[in-house]
Formats: C-alpha cells, structure tokens, sequence
C-alpha cells in the first residue's frame, strides 16, 4: 500500500473516531461473510459501529487521542467498536453476542476507557457496570428518598404542632361551656 492510501485511509479513520473516548477490540475470527455482514446490520441498528482495519493505521489514526492505548501492543486482527449510549451498554451487547453460538470466533480482546487500556476480563468486566440510565436512576432514587423523608419530618412536626393547637382550643371551650359552680 502506498504511503498516499495509508494518509488517506488514516485521516478517513481518524475522522471516523474523532470524538469517540470508549472502544472495544473484538476478534472476529472464524465468522463468514454472511454472519459478518448480519452481525454488522444488527450493530448498526443498535447504534454500534464495528470497523476492521490494520493495527499498524488504527496506531496511526488514533496517535494523541485517549483511544491510542489500545493500540500499543497489538498483535493478530482485531475489529473496533463503538457506539451505544456508553461503555457499559456497549460491553453488555458485545458479551451477548459472545454467548451467541452462531458466532463462534466473535471475541472480546480488550478495551479502552478514559485513556487507559483494558483486558479481556477487564472489558467484561465493565458490562456487569450499571448503564448510564441504571446510574442516573439510582441517584434520583437516592434525592427524592431524602426529599421525601425529609418532607415527611416537616408533616409529621406539623401535624404534632396542629394537633396540640387543636387540643388547646377544644380545653378552652370545654372550660368556658362549663357551668360555673355557686359558691355556697
């Protein structure tokens, strides 16, 4: 290949990854073109983009950026993806597909998140992580539990507070309904 089509192949993928911080080697080893090409409509319908290309031009394209860990000691072929809502939702449908036994040889090879280079496992790992919608679900659960109970504190008090009142006025009334007593 001619250092021409390497630059324009390098500066199409640098453009194609520009922006991405999260990514997830996968090995694709084994599977024929029309499990690939399948496996590549239902990536995309879920909005996860999933690119072969040469470790030495994803090294290239990706020099600078948090994404260039995952490229230091790369060996063997390797197929990029990205995409979803985060990592986390990301790693949980590559995982399943692993599990798929239709394709046999779809792999995780490892990752990359925040600049630093993951494992296999690790990379696994993150799909047992609660997704972003998971996360900002438990924090709202956990503001409005204290709202909630600390509204609960300001009823109760003033519930206590009126309750008193009521029962002040009710003596009042009772003292001056009573018949007054002749003194004798």
């Amino acid at each position: 290949m001619s250092k021409f089509v390497k630059q324009l192949i390098t500066d199409t993928v640098a453009k194609r990854l520009d922006g991405v911080q999260y990514l997830i080697l996968v090995g694709l080893t084994g599977i024929d073109a029309n499990k690939n090409k399948n496996l590549r409509v239902n990536l995309a319908s879920k909005g996860i983009n999933l690119m072969m290309i040469k470790n030495s031009l994803a090294r290239r394209a990706t020099k600078g950026t948090p994404l260039a860990a995952a490229f230091q000691n790369l060996t063997g072929s390797y197929a990029l993806c990205w995409g979803s809502s985060d990592i986390v939702s990301l790693a949980k449908e590559l995982v399943k597909l692993t599990k798929d036994k239709t394709l046999q040889g779809f792999e995780i090879k490892g990752a990359v998140l925040d600049g630093e280079a993951l494992g296999p496992e690790q990379a696994i790992d993150v799909s047992k992580w609660p997704t972003r919608e998971e996360q900002i679900s438990m924090l709202l659960g956990q503001i409005i539990g204290v709202g909630s109970k600390l509204s609960g504190q300001f009823i109760a008090i003033g519930g206590a507070l009126a309750s008193q009142i009521v029962k002040l006025a009710e003596k009042d009334n009772d003292d001056n309904n009573a018949e007054p007593k002749n003194a004798e």
